[in-house]
């Protein structure tokens, strides 16, 4: 649902050389980070309006999307701002779901049109921003004890069981991207990145009744079907009874692929799909110890890749390479991402820097997950 462009890195050589430069570290360190979160301020400064929109400037229409309003409001939460949490979430059910969220999902795009007018642009809703929502709203109304917003993140869980889960023959339940035009000619198409177990774990324990557990398990069972070595895809789809090639999108692993790494990386050790979903994903790793760069692109079914992600690719990785006891990696990767202050003299690059704030945040120790998949900010 995404399109973006890729800004300029430093190359691989460089990366070698943070490598043999690198440290042999216990932890990446967080004790020493400033207060508050620089790395978020930047990106608020200058991607995110007063009144709480997350302007992707990298798109001619400007667009604002419920990918970007629902993670800003995640970090919002990891940065304890109650004040821009409620302007953000003001904003995004204001502009995208009717005025409230607890009773229509929120659109997925909104922006200019063709005719210079700001409206949303796409009604259907994108599954994953609901879910990060619904746990954005779960878990800010537990930290910071406001039952009105708990209240609305059960109303949009009871939203996605009803319009966004399927059960698939053989399977049982499975998240559907959006509640329409995902299933066509005998195939359901699905999207790996948009199943974070962290998120699923927290749903399970909040709505004991609901098909998050088990969704858990077949989002395992996705990955070790279309990951044949340990890279997953972008898009897949169900069909037949197994998993195989998206239709539309083929076997390619790329900008959203890389956010099954990140997620798998922030999941509990606790969990008792940490290790098989790690082992299910060891293409990255497998990669990074050859001493290659992260492909930009990669054919999931050949595991051969083309280019060089960018730095919000190498911050992704950063929790990833750390569960794995991949400290050396990891600074090696760390070492080579711009500072806030260089990142506030670039072009503003949303996804670049979304990622960079989820990977390079969690390095820094700024929250984490539990087994049961409450959030543990640092503040707390």
């Amino acid at each position: 649902m995404r399109a973006m462009t890729t800004p300029a890195d430093p190359t691989r050589r460089a990366l070698l050389q943070a490598l043999a430069a690198a440290p042999l570290l216990g932890v990446l360190p967080s004790a020493c980070a400033a207060a508050g979160w620089p790395a978020w301020r930047v990106l608020a400064d200058s991607s995110l309006s007063a009144d709480g929109r997350m302007i992707d400037r990298s798109q001619d229409d400007l667009r604002s999307t419920s990918e970007g309003q629902s993670y800003a409001l995640f970090f919002a939460l990891v940065d304890n701002d109650q004040a821009l949490f409620d302007r953000i979430l003001a904003w995004t059910a204001n502009n995208l779901a009717g005025g409230d969220m607890g009773k229509r999902l929120p659109a997925w795009l909104w922006g200019r049109d063709a005719k210079g007018g700001w409206s949303v642009l796409d009604a259907n809703p994108a599954s994953d921003s609901d879910l990060w929502l619904a746990y954005g709203l779960l878990e800010a109304g537990r930290l910071w004890h406001r039952p009105a917003l708990t209240r609305t993140g059960q109303d949009m869980l009871a939203q996605v069981r009803s319009t966004e889960i399927v059960d698939l023959p053989g399977l049982g339940p499975m998240l559907l991207p959006g509640p329409q035009g995902f299933v066509e000619d005998g195939a359901t198409r699905v999207n790996p990145s948009y199943l974070p177990l962290p998120l699923l774990r927290r749903f399970a324990a909040v709505d004991r009744d609901g098909p998050w557990a088990a969704l858990a398990g077949n989002t395992l069972e996705l990955l070790r079907q279309t990951a044949p070595h340990g890279f997953a895809p972008d898009w897949a789809a169900w069909r037949d009874g197994a998993f195989v090639a998206d239709p539309a999108k083929g076997a390619v692993g790329s900008y959203d692929a890389i956010r099954c790494y990140l997620w798998a990386g922030m999941l509990s050790p606790r969990d008792r799909l940490f290790r098989a979903q790690l082992q299910a994903l060891s293409g990255p790793l497998r990669r990074l110890r050859d001493g290659g760069a992260m492909w930009e692109k990669v054919d999931t079914r050949s595991g051969a890749g083309e280019g060089e992600g960018g730095y919000g690719f190498r911050a992704a990785l950063l929790p990833y390479l750390l569960a794995q006891g991949e400290r050396t990696l990891a600074q090696a990767l760390r070492s080579s991402l711009p500072t806030p202050e260089q990142q506030r003299s670039d072009a503003p690059a949303y996804y670049a820097q979304m990622l960079s704030l989820f990977g390079h945040g969690w390095a820094e120790g700024r929250y984490r997950f539990a087994a049961d998949g409450q959030l543990q900010p640092r503040w707390r």
